[in-house]
C-alpha cells in the first residue's frame, strides 16, 4: 500500500511507509505505537485545503508528515529533525 486508508475506525498507513520516514524498521512500527513511543496526529484540511488530510508521526527526533487527497493518494511526504527543544 502506498496510500492512505480512510475507514470507520480510522485511518490506516502501510508500516513501511511510517518505517521509512522514521528510519526504523516495519515491524517495529505497531509495537513502538502501542508503547506510545511513537505518537500520531491527524489532521483534515479546511478551506483550500478542504479534502486533505495531514498525518503526522513522531519518534524520538524525527518527524514524518504525509499530505492525503480525499482519494488516500499521498500527495506530500516530508520528514524532518526535531530540536532537543521541540522533540517528544
Amino acid at each position: 500500500m502506498n496510500r492512505v486508508e480512510f475507514e470507520r475506525d480510522g485511518v490506516h498507513v502501510d508500516a513501511a511507509i511510517v518505517a521509512a520516514g522514521l528510519a526504523i524498521e516495519p515491524a517495529r512500527v505497531l509495537p513502538l505505537l502501542r508503547e506510545g513511543k511513537i505518537t500520531a496526529r491527524c489532521e483534515r484540511g479546511i478551506r483550500r485545503d478542504a479534502g486533505r488530510t495531514r498525518l503526522t508521526f513522531f519518534h524520538q527526533k524525527r518527524c514524518l508528515q504525509l499530505v492525503a487527497d480525499a482519494a488516500g493518494n499521498i500527495v506530500d511526504c516530508r520528514v524532518s529533525n526535531l530540536d532537543d527543544e521541540t522533540a517528544r
